[in-house]
């Protein structure tokens, strides 16, 4: 499960722009860090809130796709994010995780951390939906 995760995530180019990493994979659940840059800051200097739904995304459909055959990927279906706080510090760190497994969808939430020096800061959760598709590239 692991290569096959860690693969489909390496091809994400979206991922590779926000120098984002998965730093902690089992199955149902996934956790991606990505440090705040300096292009991915709204105008007041907080990090958009664009990457974090991207990040959001992308770690429960991660968390999604590790409890998946191996010959599927999936794909969000739809989304839902509150944004708590402003994303404020060095990085954002995503924590993915399927609450429901169905064969034809599966409903997954994620939160959304802000961490400066020691301390996190929960941003945003997210619920959405991912549906299973064919795997391999589009």
């Amino acid at each position: 499960m692991s290569d096959r995760i860690r693969q489909s995530f390496a091809a994400q180019s979206l991922m590779e722009t926000l120098q984002a990493r998965i730093t902690a994979l089992e199955p149902g659940r996934v956790e991606i860090t990505a440090p705040i840059l300096p292009g991915g800051r709204q105008q007041q200097g907080a990090g958009h809130a664009g990457v974090t739904f991207a990040l959001a995304d992308t770690a429960a459909g991660f968390a999604a796709l590790s409890l998946m055959p191996e010959d599927r990927e999936v794909m969000t279906v739809e989304a839902k994010i509150n944004l708590l706080a402003p994303a404020l510090g060095e990085a954002l760190i995503a924590r993915g995780r399927v609450v429901k497994a169905g064969r034809r969808l599966s409903v997954v939430t994620a939160e959304v951390f802000a961490r400066a020096g020691e301390r996190e800061t929960c941003i945003a959760i997210l619920q959405g939906t991912m549906i299973p598709v064919d795997g391999g590239p589009r």
